[in-house]
């Protein structure tokens, strides 16, 4: 493979295929321009019961892979129940362990060798949602983690600790050990090929993701963003929205490292998934140019063939079943020509940096998981998912403006540089935060950065005492603390200045020291603004993330391109105003600039763009329908995905 994105799609292999079957699905792939598969790598379909291996089946599949020129990305599969479709996310028991590592002995010794291979999945979809299997091994393991991360009773200033969250801090070592064994076991027998693994559910799971732990034995990161299992705090207009943002933590998390989008539903879900649904050949254009925008190498979709039994018999698949090209299929093909024509431009293409960073705390997701419970009302603030909902509430908001922005967990941002000038964190409804991350903030602040705060940003330490009690370690670079939290209604209006912006659920009052007030409800702070150092801070203890996705963007627009004019001046493409249902991604790549727009409303849209360099003159590499650009303004039909060079 080349540093130009690269596309595939699962081919499913199971037995009872024929010889035929496997020859004709990976010539389609070579017929529509895909360079790329990935296989399951099923032990049960290997391993026979009187002990010896059987590899034929799969040797078929390699043998097609190599005829046709496509590089195979295998999955590392071993026995586990014939309904479990997802496959096994830990071993049981010391002696199932040693089977997992024969199997990979037998599997890598084997399959190493074909020109075809180019990387092992280490597991498929690792990550738990937070709940612990307490097998015999896992107990185990966590006494042998306590060891040496004993649990205590009080912290250092004597405050009791009641509510544990050492069962999420072990989850998340837990599973990079065994990322890091299955790691080292392939290397034992091939230390050519690339590894790789791709996370799932990352709304929900990403606090289970040590990614920049990872990143010390993975060659390549990817992920799995199913529409039907992965996108459930979105509408499907904002599936575009979900791309990005799923995408956006799989980049941070890979660092310097390539990453691919691994899973990418391909086609109908009918009786498996979370909600029955099928992609329109425009959402698979809009996937796949999502990815491209978002710096991704490439992508595998989920799948070509249909698998023939079980919960998904006969379903996601990109062929009908007569194995003809579906229309998502051909529109697949329709991006990769593009792509292949433009094959340096997409090489050394990389996404622009806003100095916008969005940054979610797993502490946040980790407390939201022991303290949220649902409310009679349903507030979304009470239920599991209002962090990162209040994080996606700006994303959002920024993408229909037209601005790129970094959505990393607090530990993938770089806070080690000297000079943070031009540089903006915003921290929605962070309710848990480490206490050593106050002096990481102000470090930040006084060199120069930006913060914005809102929410119950901090309400929790991470040990789950109210920082307001047992000692704010914001107070400096906020220049307060808080003196109250108030419930107020599902969409209540902060109001700044002349904008009116709609919070959700609880009002912060500020006892403030030393920040300017900006606005007062009954006499009292409800948001202030603290120079401090070379920096500042704006704090709204409101939630206006959520709100934003609960009352409508626009507002949260308005007062955003007021607040970080000194990042949109330097991006080299804007909206000109906040454009509702549509996002846009830029790319910069040697002189050119690539630019991806999406347009998920119900009506054609004309939209001015405001270029930092207006000698930039555009060119339309793709438009699905017939879109155009003229100067600086793009005409774009409903559903429509526009890619465009600026040179």
């Amino acid at each position: 493979m080349t540093d130009m994105p690269v596309f595939g799609a699962q081919i499913f292999i199971e037995p009872g295929q024929t010889p035929e079957d496997i020859d004709t699905w990976f010539r389609m792939l070579k017929e529509n321009g895909m360079k790329t598969t990935r296989i399951r790598m099923f032990e049960s379909y290997m391993h026979q019961p009187d002990g010896t291996w059987d590899f034929s089946l799969f040797d078929r599949a390699f043998k097609a892979a190599d005829k046709y020129d496509i590089k195979v990305y295998a999955t590392i599969f071993p026995y586990t129940e014939k309904t479990d479709i997802g496959g096994l996310k830990f071993p049981r028991d010391e002696a199932h362990l040693k089977s997992i590592a024969l199997f990979i002995e037998k599997l890598v010794t084997h399959f190493s060798p074909f020109r075809s291979m180019y990387g092992w999945v280490l597991i498929n979809e690792p990550g738990v949602s937070g709940t612990i299997p307490w097998t015999e091994f896992t107990k185990a393991r966590y006494q042998e983690w306590l060891q040496k991360n004993p649990q205590k009773e009080f912290v250092e200033n004597g405050y009791p600790i009641l509510v544990e969250l050492t069962d999420q801090r072990f989850l998340l070592d837990y599973n990079t050990w065994y990322l890091n064994w299955l790691a080292s076991e392939v290397k034992k027998y091939d230390t050519r090929h690339v590894l790789h693994v791709n996370n799932h559910a990352m709304f929900q799971n990403c606090a289970e993701y040590n990614f920049p732990e990872w990143r010390k034995f993975l060659t390549t990161l990817g992920g799995s963003a199913h529409a039907s299992w992965h996108f459930g705090y979105f509408n499907r207009d904002q599936y575009a929205m979900a791309m990005s943002a799923n995408s956006e933590i799989v980049r941070s998390g890979a660092g310097e490292l390539p990453w691919i989008m691994t899973e990418i539903q391909g086609g109908n879900n009918t009786y498996s998934g979370m909600a029955p649904f099928c992609p329109t050949k425009d959402e698979i254009a809009q996937w796949m140019w999502t990815i491209i925008g978002t710096q991704g190498k490439g992508g595998i979709f989920w799948s070509l063939n249909p698998r023939s039994s079980g919960i998904e018999a006969g379903e996601w698949a990109m062929l009908d079943f007569q194995d003809h090209p579906s229309d998502r299929l051909k529109a697949a093909a329709e991006v990769l020509k593009v792509i292949d024509s433009k094959e340096e431009l997409f090489a050394n293409a990389r996404e622009v940096d806003s100095g916008i960073n969005l940054l979610y705390i797993r502490q946040s997701l980790w407390a939201e998981k022991k303290m949220a419970s649902p409310s009679t009302q349903n507030y979304e603030g009470r239920l599991a998912g209002g962090v990162m909902k209040s994080v996606l509430g700006y994303f959002e908001t920024l993408s229909e403006m037209g601005i790129n922005c970094n959505l990393k967990e607090f530990g993938e941002f770089d806070f080690s540089k000297d000079d943070y000038s031009g540089t903006t964190i915003i921290l929605a409804h962070q309710i848990s935060i480490p206490s050593e991350y106050g002096s990481k903030l102000e470090a930040f602040v006084s060199k120069g950065g930006k913060l914005i705060v809102d929410g119950l940003t901090g309400f929790f330490d991470d040990n789950l005492h109210n920082t307001m009690k047992t000692g704010f370690p914001f107070a400096n670079v906020l220049g307060g603390n808080i003196s109250e939290f108030k419930v107020v209604d599902n969409l209540f209006d902060v109001k700044l200045d002349k904008i009116s912006l709609p919070a959700h659920l609880w009002r912060g009052f500020i006892k403030n020291n030393t920040a300017k007030v900006l606005s007062t409800v009954d006499g009292e702070a409800v948001a202030t603004r603290n120079q401090f150092g070379k920096g500042e801070t704006l704090w709204i203890p409101s939630l206006l993330g959520l709100g934003a996705r609960l009352g409508g963007t626009e507002k949260l627009a308005q007062f955003l391109s007021l607040e970080l004019k000194q990042n949109i001046i330097k991006s080299p493409f804007v909206f000109v105003s906040h454009q509702k249902g549509l996002l846009m991604k830029t790319l910069s790549s040697g002189s050119s600039f690539v630019t991806v727009v999406i347009n998920k409303s119900k009506e054609g849209r004309k939209v001015a763009l405001i270029l930092k360099d207006q000698s930039n003159t555009p060119t339309v590499l793709f438009a699905d329908k017939k879109g155009t650009v003229s100067a600086h303004t793009v005409l774009i039909s409903p559903e429509e995905t526009m890619v465009i060079e600026w040179k």
